[in-house]
């Protein structure tokens, strides 16, 4: 049997950990199960989840960096090529789980991983020879849609990664629960979340020189087409979002199908999971 799992990417400092962290607290809390988050950055500081696997045991890239004398990207660079070199000892650790476990991947946030290397890519065809059966979610900070050239660049590099990988593949726009300023933010925030993408094409025109039009058509038609300017919302005070992205990924992987409901049990003990 196959195991299930998300391989969540995104820039640095887009809410890529605690996304892990809070689709881990709804498994545990809402749904009584239990998901294992792996945490694939090498770079990585503190977590706000519980880690089952950490690279770092590995390879750090702070190690790199003091040993061979390398700047942050080419030690991250690296630590990743390393960690595939060294990929049994991930392999060994992941074939200790049980079938049906489920899984969230915490990747490092450099886009050229994702962009001219095969690192990541070599990565995913890894966890699929050993049945995962993987959905590749980008998480976009709410930030990236303030205006039209954010958001087309977050919306491009979530292009690079879906083609990059060929995963199934969910749009996350984390952080929204920073959103402030009523009813008149959420209609402007609609445009970009619905993908109209016209919209975006012309609020780009209207700030940009008229020669840079036919390119901002060219790349809103390249969107319009990958249907990759809609995004799942996350808002992490709100169960129902959660459950709607997470409703989302698990669509693409078929997880829960077979399923049977956990109920609690006062009779069957602290916990109410049972045997």
């Amino acid at each position: 049997m196959v195991k299930f799992a998300q391989f969540v990417m995104g820039p640095a400092g887009c809410g890529k950990s605690t996304y892990c962290a809070t689709i881990q607290e709804h498994f545990k809390v809402g749904l009584r199960r239990t998901a294992r988050v792996i945490n694939l950055d090498p770079a990585a500081e503190t977590f706000a989840y519980d880690c089952e696997i950490d690279v770092r045991e590995l390879i750090s890239v702070d190690d790199v960096m003091e040993e061979l004398e390398y700047g942050p990207n080419g030690g991250l660079i690296y630590a990743m090529e390393y960690i595939m070199e060294n990929r049994v000892w991930l392999e060994d650790q992941l074939q200790e789980y049980d079938d049906d476990d489920y899984f969230l991947f915490d990747c490092p946030g450099q886009i050229e991983l994702y962009s001219h290397l095969n690192v990541m890519r070599d990565m995913v065809e890894m966890l699929q020879n050993l049945d995962f059966r993987v959905a590749g979610v980008y998480c976009i900070d709410i930030n990236f849609v303030e205006d039209a050239p954010k958001f087309l660049s977050g919306a491009l590099a979530a292009l690079t990664a879906m083609v990059n990988l060929e995963l199934p593949h969910v749009n996350v726009l984390t952080k929204c629960d920073l959103v402030t300023g009523g009813e008149e933010a959420e209609e402007a925030l609609e445009k970009f979340i619905e993908g109209d993408t016209h919209a975006v094409v012309e609020a780009l025109s209207a700030n940009m020189h008229p020669k840079y039009r036919k390119l901002n058509e060219a790349m809103g038609h390249l969107l319009d087409e990958y249907s990759l300017v809609s995004f799942v919302t996350l808002n992490r005070e709100d169960e129902d979002s959660i459950e709607l992205c997470l409703a989302h990924v698990n669509n693409c992987i078929q997880y829960g199908e077979d399923l049977e409901p956990q109920t609690k049990d006062m009779d069957e003990g602290e916990d109410g999971l049972g045997d």
